[in-house]
């Protein structure tokens, strides 16, 4: 099974688990700590996804994580699966795709937006909301910053691109008249 079936799988069996029970935001919240426990110690997924560890050291090793960092029965048992089914070494990449299928299952864009500077508040509260109001869902807006740009702002909202920066005005100006 290709990677990316796999994260569908496994990410899609979880979320209606989660939203079936009314504890998604629990769910994400237990993965987001799982996510930083694997990033802040790397040698403790090694050895959770190492074929030379008896999986005997690997069920302890996930036990004493969860007992001391605790989650929900359904995270816990999550994990377990994954342990089980010798996928933890996908467990980021799932974890990303599940949070991508309850957006999309609660009717929530995910934007990427890219500016010159920075903006207020109140700009970024606006420029929310005209999002939504294009896309008639709700956003999360992830910001960036990029001084190539000059002016304006890079939107990406799924796979398109709505380049509104000063940087390709310019670059169209210089083809246009390179052309002739």
């Amino acid at each position: 099974m290709i990677p990316s079936a796999l994260f569908a799988r496994y990410s899609r069996a979880l979320a209606d688990v989660a939203l079936e029970a009314g504890v998604d935001a629990d769910v994400s919240r237990d993965l987001h700590i799982y996510r930083e426990i694997f990033r802040a110690a790397p040698e403790a997924m090694a050895a959770l996804h190492s074929p030379g560890i008896a999986k005997q050291a690997k069920e302890g090793l996930l036990a004493a994580l969860m007992e001391r960092y605790p989650v929900s029965g359904i995270t816990s048992n999550f994990l377990r699966i994954l342990l089980d089914h010798h996928r933890l070494g996908y467990f980021h990449e799932i974890c990303d795709h599940y949070a991508r299928i309850l957006d999309e299952r609660k009717g929530v864009v995910a934007a990427t937006v890219t500016i010159a500077g920075r903006l207020t508040e109140r700009q970024t509260a606006e420029l929310r909301e005209k999002i939504s109001g294009v896309t008639g869902r709700e956003v999360k807006m992830e910001l960036h910053s990029d001084p190539g740009l000059i002016g304006g702002l890079v939107l990406r909202i799924g796979s398109t691109v709505y380049d509104g920066s000063v940087r390709r005005q310019l670059s169209e100006i210089k083809t246009r008249l390179s052309a002739g």
